[in-house]
């Protein structure tokens, strides 16, 4: 890979670690469906000036859009909001991919195998190390309805990986490449409509307003962010990269995301978690390295390039 593109690669997983501090503080102003709504709302309008609409039944945009918009970030909005930290959030959404291994075996009929199994087990020993364990004096413990938020948002994930995977295969069928960045442009107008009608049942209208009429530089910072460093930029140049070289090249830089998240949220939050919390999340991506990246990831490397596209947190 050269330079260029490697400092590029880092410097998405960087901002993509980024997204879930500058979330958090985001959250100290905006209610939670609202700040959600806006980061869509502000990541629609200006692309599809720009962007054609992808070639495909409006029923993949639409499915897309309820899946990777509304429920994961109506779930990780909600629980970052009651007191999810932001670090451990990073780590429990790459649980996507074991959610995305057992629709895939649902939807696709595709077997698991050994190794996936190793690391599922692996990860949900994490899982208990973060959640399972009461947390030490002088750091807050998980709270179950936020720890089960943040897991449902890594599933509604896993379930949007699915609906690219149907998506590609149609437009595939037709001799076409799907256009990743077409699709997440405007699949970001399907969101908006039922976060803002959360919004309303959580929150009045009065106070709604007057949420924006008061919205801070920070609050206004968090939406710019993550409508256009992370959505937009983050998604194009990843996608850029897949294209350009094989995927065992690339997707190896995503273990980084949760890691830069950690090391942010420390310094940039104050978050501190246990020991037990630290050690949960190292075996997490332990399980995660399992599944994805052995002799297999090797020989994926000679895939058709563009293959294994994702999407930014």
């Amino acid at each position: 890979m050269e330079r260029k593109d490697f400092a590029l690669a880092f410097l998405v997983v960087t901002i993509w670690g980024g997204n879930l501090i500058v979330i958090k503080l985001g959250l100290n102003d905006v209610p939670p469906m609202l700040l959600a709504a806006l980061r869509y709302i502000f990541t629609a309008l200006p692309a599809i000036a720009f962007i054609k609409p992808p070639r495909l039944e409006w029923r993949y945009t639409i499915a897309y859009g309820m899946t990777i918009g509304f429920g994961q970030f109506s779930c990780l909005f909600y629980a970052m909001y009651i007191g999810m930290p932001a670090g451990l959030s990073s780590i429990l959404l790459q649980t996507q991919a074991f959610f995305t291994i057992f629709f895939a075996a649902f939807f696709f009929r595709e077997k698991l195998e050994a190794r996936q199994m190793i690391g599922l087990v692996t990860a949900l020993l994490g899982l208990f190390l973060i959640g399972g364990i009461k947390s030490p004096a002088g750091i807050p413990p998980v709270s179950f309805t936020a720890f089960a938020l943040t897991m449902a948002a890594a599933a509604f994930w896993g379930l949007s990986n699915i609906v690219v995977r149907m998506a590609a295969k149609h437009t595939a069928s037709r001799g076409e490449k799907l256009n990743t960045l077409s699709l997440v442009a405007w699949s970001s107008l399907v969101p908006p409509l039922p976060l803002l009608g959360l919004a309303v049942l959580m929150d009045t209208p009065r106070e709604l307003i007057g949420a924006v009429a008061h919205m801070n530089r920070v609050s206004l910072f968090a939406i710019l962010y993550l409508a256009y460093l992370g959505t937009i930029f983050g998604s194009s140049r990843w996608s850029g990269l897949l294209a350009k070289y094989p995927v065992g090249k690339v997707a190896p830089f995503s273990l980084l995301t949760p890691l830069t998240s950690l090391v942010m949220a420390r310094f940039i939050l104050g978050e501190e978690l246990s020991l037990h919390q630290y050690l949960g999340s190292m075996v997490v991506l332990l399980g995660l390295w399992i599944v994805n990246f052995n002799g297999r990831l090797k020989r994926e490397g000679q895939v058709q390039p563009g293959r294994g596209e994702r999407t930014s947190t």
